[in-house]
């Protein structure tokens, strides 16, 4: 098994330095507004808008979790991350009340910890929580690797110099198929995971997970939340969704209690006579796709994916693919980009617009919950 480390990092970094250039920070809704505290030896800063958690940072800097990005296999969907990422910070307001909260990355679980968990239990790691190898290499006989990823964020409380740990909340990416070989560089094969089973084996995998939690000092007496998360196949576009939640509150050693998530994502537009999960929004979108098709014809594609939690539209990113290169014309269609989404698209819905060439990012058009307008930046540009 492999365990993989992606660059979310920097990918991260990179975002809140553009995106802080022009008025935003990121996807997670995390940050303006920069008030600081100071003492001798510390310095802290927090940063806050209307429609996120205050982000607490140290020493001057975004605290990056050192287990972001790590997984079971190397055969990974970015799009499965940024969905495991964006779906899990908007399930904490379940939880984590973002007036009372302070977000951090995962801090508490080194890379050597989850590292070990996303292993298969065995001699060698004890402490795997991925099913024992049987052997078997039958698609229905074999016993597959479900559990690819765990996210940390935590929550804290306090003020000044002071913060403490007050709350942690993980997310589970399960797996829907469970991709392997039979024998070392063979042909892979693919077997599928029901979602009965992801429940099954998720709720007793978090179980375990809470008592662990529980001998650590830190964590004896603090709501631990998680979040059971499918993965998508290897090739999909669009991201997976979360379907299950449950608290272990106080001191308890276990979730007693499970809610059900109704989440669901899609590509716009459909193929293969699809269905669209909101026939309002697939309009919205053809017309927005349209008018700038109109004044643009020489561009190489336009497709969005759209997330939907209990039938209600929470997410809608597009890309949009260009044939051109001069900065007059991509300075042009950003400002028609901005024109046609306030025109067509949803309102009260954080939306972002990439406008890319093949090779490169060009220009980066947004907006979030509730903003009457949008903004943008060209790379390169203004």
């Amino acid at each position: 098994m492999i365990v993989k480390k992606f660059l979310q990092i920097a990918l991260l970094a990179s975002s809140m330095l553009v995106l802080a250039g022009c008025g935003r920070l990121g996807d997670s809704d995390l940050a303006n507004n920069a008030t600081t505290t100071n003492n001798k030896t510390k310095k802290y800063q927090t940063t806050s808008t209307n429609s996120g958690y205050t982000v607490l940072l140290k020493n001057g800097k975004y605290v990056t979790s050192s287990t972001s990005g790590l997984t079971s296999s190397d055969l990974d969907n970015t799009v499965d991350s940024e969905a495991l990422e964006r779906g899990l910070v908007n399930l904490d307001k379940n939880v984590f009340s973002t007036n009372k909260y302070v977000f951090q990355e995962g801090q508490k679980l080194s890379s050597s910890t989850i590292s070990s968990w996303l292993m298969r239990e065995s001699k060698s790691y004890p402490d795997g929580l991925n099913p024992k190898n049987n052997g078997k290499t039958g698609e229905t006989t074999r016993n597959p690797v479900i559990l690819n990823q765990i996210l940390e964020q935590d929550f804290l409380t306090g003020s000044g110099s002071n913060y403490k740990l007050s709350g942690i909340s993980l997310g589970l990416a399960l797996n829907s198929i469970d991709y392997y070989q039979k024998t070392t560089g063979g042909p892979q094969y693919s077997s599928n995971i029901s979602r009965s089973k992801q429940e099954e084996y998720g709720k007793e995998t978090a179980d375990k997970i809470v008592a662990r939690l529980r001998k650590k000092k830190e964590m004896k007496n603090i709501p631990i939340m998680i979040s059971l998360f499918s993965k998508t196949s290897q090739d999909s576009l669009v991201g997976g969704t979360f379907f299950a939640y449950g608290v272990a509150e106080g001191n308890s050693s276990k979730i007693t209690n499970w809610k059900s998530v109704s989440e669901k994502s899609q590509v716009l537009p459909t193929v293969n006579n699809e269905s669209p999960v909101n026939s309002d929004d697939a309009s919205a979108f053809n017309s927005f796709k349209s008018a700038i098709e109109d004044y643009f014809p020489n561009l190489s594609g336009v497709v969005a994916t759209v997330r939907y939690q209990n039938d209600k539209l929470t997410q809608e990113n597009i890309q949009i693919t260009t044939q051109f290169y001069g900065y007059v014309q991509i300075q042009s269609f950003t400002r028609l980009v901005q024109s046609e989404a306030k025109k067509y698209l949803a309102k009260d819905v954080p939306i972002e617009i990439k406008i890319s060439s093949v090779n490169d990012v060009q220009a980066i058009v947004y907006k979030n919950s509730g903003d009457d307008s949008y903004s943008s930046h060209i790379y390169g540009g203004e």
